[in-house]
């Protein structure tokens, strides 16, 4: 929980992204810095062997395993609005979810949340039908799964109703709009790589809940989990520094499941 009290907060990253011989991020690396992790369910990202390698190095690494589901893109890496039907979305996140759930007991782990990818997580933001699609599929599967979400969203509101445990984000690495969404990638400056500036907002999060945005303010967030995205260039240096800021700041990095 973070705030100016906080002893621990959950960092966590988005893996087992690679396929087939195309490798994207250091999963094992990564594994080093976080300790909850987004596990592509091959829809956006990810096939059977690299999604079993994952969960065995995850297990190795005494890292928690959540579940990634995506819209159905993988050309698209999961990053483009699919207009589907609600009932059809909600089939595609638990066949995605059970998949993995079935990887990760065969590498001696087992899944411990579902935190939705890409554009699916940032349409269920102000989308209710798709929020209330990705909701039904969690209490499907298991209702007992926490959901992790990004604050003031209407899947968030959705998941609250249903009885669901949620876990709300903030991101390291990703530059805020002052309404508190996300700036969108297609925009400059979407994506922060400058490992000072992501520490910095790390720390800001963790130990004053707060975020600065794009025109400066400072906006509360009280965040259960900090993502950093293990595909960015330099993922592995700059969860390292995050890493030993936030033990240096006298906070513990413990996953929140």
């Amino acid at each position: 929980m973070a705030g100016t009290d906080a002893i621990s907060i959950d960092l966590n990253s988005d893996v087992g992204e690679s396929f087939g011989r195309w490798q994207l991020g250091d999963d094992a690396a990564i594994f080093e810095s976080v300790s909850s992790a987004n596990v592509a369910c091959g829809f956006h990202a990810g096939d059977p062997a690299w999604i079993s390698q994952t969960c065995r190095t995850a297990a190795e690494a005494s890292v928690t395993v959540g579940a990634h589901p995506a819209y159905r893109d993988l050309q698209g890496f999961g990053r483009r609005f699919m207009d589907v039907a609600p009932s059809e979305l909600t089939d595609d996140v638990v066949y995605q979810i059970g998949a993995l759930q079935a990887l990760a007991a065969r590498a001696g782990t087992a899944v411990k949340y579902v935190k939705p990818h890409g554009a699916l997580y940032n349409t269920i933001v102000h989308h209710e039908k798709h929020a209330q699609a990705v909701v039904d599929a969690v209490k499907d599967v298991d209702p007992s799964l926490p959901l992790m979400v990004l604050p003031n969203s209407a899947v968030l509101k959705l998941a609250d109703q249903a009885g669901l445990r949620t876990v709300q984000e903030a991101f390291a690495d990703r530059a805020y709009n002052p309404d508190g969404t996300l700036v969108s990638r297609r925009e400059a400056g979407a994506v922060l790589h400058n490992t000072d500036d992501v520490v910095e907002h790390v720390l800001r999060v963790a130990t004053e809940s707060k975020i600065k945005t794009t025109d400066g303010t400072l906006i509360d967030v009280n965040a259960d989990s900090i993502c950093l995205h293990g595909d960015s260039p330099g993922a592995v240096e700059m969860s390292a520094a995050v890493r030993d800021a936030l033990r240096e700041a006298g906070i513990t990095i413990k996953s929140f499941a």
